[in-house]
């Protein structure tokens, strides 16, 4: 039986709807000051010895600012503030290690940002010795970087090579020039397939391409030509991620025509115009907005149940501890979630002090992880057994989730969830409303104006 489209009322009424990207739950604004400093550092002391963990480095650094930009990071003119902050970042992964019982086994490393490349290429080494100093390297080691096309050099890339990155994330959100004047992020496709090509040289293979849907100007037709060419870059995984306009968050994105925005239904209809060529050129779709060769390992994991979802977006990172390094940086550890202080200064004179920066937080409650699980597997798999999941947890589906099951039979009269017995899936046809269906379980969620991006 062929299934249900969306209709445009059902596109109206859900794909505008405010919720969460569930890159974890709870989510951050539920994040209060009474986790800090002293909290993290008891949890860090559980690590043990041998055990595997990965890493976040956040370096909020820019040559210029994107005006679609949602990211904890600044512009710089000069080095000397990025010279102090590589140099608070050492100091943090003393502070990090000092309190660790054992010495933990480093499997995933993400440089993020901002551009990681706006270091000079001996601090990024340093930093990477002293990780190697601190933590031993899983020998098969992923490590990923977050690049700006438009400012990469071959000294950079001959940097990466030399730290050992095994995958590099290419920044383009679209190739359309009225697209980039308007966000000022003007990228020729020239300049990027020669970064890809650079890349390749040097013996970095894997390469993702970051794309964007629902910017200003952006068209159907205009989608699916910056589509085009990045198929031509043959890179192994593109994500196409909706644009969140959250001017009461990022002021700056009150300088982007809200006019020339489409709305919900135009949105919907450029990212499923994406998702089609994309599939046309061989990609598979995993999760909500990534697409990936079908012998990657992330549309593997997908295929094996083992797809998971991080700060990063979908990952085959299966450790149970992030620890995020810098400014803003989230850490994800078996008690709880953790952020560092935002503020740059803030930021460096804590860990001056030998303080870890920990802001603000959250421990972990049983139902936390239960409702994290559920929301997890609805957003990796489409589908979640509830009465498999809360057996793991020693509860009863119907005693937790009696109001949860309740919601959902409202949600399966639309189409968008189908429900037998305890079992709930999200068709195809519906897979872009997952959010909305995954915020069925979140006990948490606030609805009120200005805490999240819409839906679609």
């Amino acid at each position: 039986m062929t299934p249900e489209p969306m209709t445009p009322d059902l596109i109206d009424r859900l794909g505008g709807e405010r919720v969460p990207r569930y890159t974890s739950y709870p989510t951050a604004p539920h994040f209060t000051s009474d986790v800090g400093p002293d909290s993290v550092g008891a949890w860090l002391g559980s690590l043990r010895d041998g055990e595997e963990f990965s890493a976040y480095i956040h370096v909020p650094f820019c040559a210029e600012l994107c005006l679609y930009c949602g990211c904890h990071t600044k512009v710089v003119r000069r080095y000397g503030p990025v010279e102090a902050y590589v140099a608070a970042l050492e100091r943090e992964i003393d502070l990090v290690s000092d309190r660790l019982a054992g010495r933990p086994t480093l499997r995933h490393l993400h440089w993020g940002g901002g551009t990681p490349t706006m270091l000079r290429g001996s601090d990024m080494r340093r930093l990477v010795e002293r990780l190697r100093g601190r933590f031993a390297f899983a020998p098969d080691i992923e490590i990923a970087v977050e690049i700006d096309p438009r400012t990469l050099t071959p000294a950079h890339v001959e940097t990466l090579a030399a730290i050992g990155v095994t995958r590099a994330s290419l920044g383009v959100q679209s190739l359309d020039p009225e697209v980039q004047r308007t966000i000022r992020r003007i990228q020729s496709v020239a300049e990027t397939a020669r970064v890809v090509e650079w890349l390749r040289f040097s013996g970095i293979d894997a390469v993702n391409v970051d794309l964007m849907y629902g910017l200003p100007h952006q068209t159907v037709e205009n989608v699916v030509a910056t589509v085009d060419h990045v198929v031509g870059l043959a890179p192994d995984r593109v994500a196409v991620f909706g644009y969140g306009h959250v001017p009461w968050m990022k002021p700056h994105q009150r300088a982007l025509p809200e006019a020339a925005m489409p709305g919900t239904r135009e949105r919907l209809a450029q990212f499923e115009a994406a998702a089609l060529q994309l599939g046309r050129a061989g990609y598979v779709r995993v999760g909500l907005d990534h697409f990936a060769r079908p012998d990657d390992p992330l549309a593997l994991a997908m295929a094996a149940g083992r797809l998971r979802r991080n700060f990063q977006g979908y990952t085959t990172d299966a450790t149970g501890t992030l620890i995020g390094f810098g400014a803003s940086a989230i850490s994800s550890l078996p008690q709880g979630y953790a952020q560092n202080l935002a503020d740059i200064a803030a930021y460096e004179d804590a860990v001056r002090q030998g303080r870890l920066a920990t802001a603000r937080g959250l421990v972990m409650t049983p139902e936390d992880r239960l409702r994290r699980e559920v929301i997890e597997r609805l957003m990796c798999d489409f589908a979640a057994d509830l009465d498999a999941i809360c057996d793991r947890h020693g509860v009863a589906a119907a005693a937790v989730f009696e109001r949860e099951l309740a919601m959902l039979d409202d949600l399966a009269c639309t189409g968008v969830v189908h429900r037998v017995g305890n079992r709930i899936e999200v068709p195809d046809a519906m897979r872009t409303l997952v959010r909305s269906a995954s915020a069925v379980f979140d006990a948490r969620l606030s609805r009120g104006p200005g805490r999240h991006s819409a839906s679609i």
